[in-house]
């Protein structure tokens, strides 16, 4: 029972998720107040404003770096670990989203020519991050650290 008791105790794992699901509750706000139209379904997806994967990095990284100091290991190691995590969502994943987007507009063109038996599923899309979307979430897991553990 202590180790569930050390888990649910665990500020540091549960700013992190707090700060990752208040960024979903955002993205699906932002798509009411922008684009007009109520689409609950984005809190599950991946990509678009703001990135709930660096408010959490940012907010697990923030309340190391305010409880262990910057100069601990454990600093270093969350902080190595947001970066790579950052520049995954902006690079390689969002890569790969423009690089679906591609492929469904020459499935669509082919479907044209086609258009008997060919069928193929289209790809997602919006799978990483532009750099305000990442900036964004950093801004938002540093503000969750602060208020989760203050300036000590």
């Amino acid at each position: 029972m202590n180790t569930l008791t050390e888990l649910l105790n665990n500020r540091w794992l549960w700013t992190a998720v707090l700060a990752s699901t208040g960024a979903q509750v955002l993205k699906v706000l932002l798509i009411l107040l922008i684009e007009r139209r109520w689409r609950p379904a984005a809190f599950m997806e991946t990509g678009g404003m703001p990135s709930s994967h660096s408010a959490m990095v940012a907010a697990l990284t923030t309340g190391v770096a305010l409880t262990e100091g910057l100069g601990s290991p454990l600093f270093a190691a969350s902080a190595v670990f947001a970066l790579i995590v950052m520049y995954d969502a902006t690079g390689v994943r969002h890569s790969s989203g423009q690089q679906a987007r591609l492929l469904n507009e020459l499935v669509d063109e082919l479907r044209a020519v086609v258009r008997e038996g060919f069928a193929p599923l289209p790809l997602r899309v919006l799978l990483g991050h532009t750099y305000l979307e990442v900036l964004a979430g950093i801004l938002i897991g540093i503000g969750a650290g602060f208020i989760a553990f203050g300036m000590r």
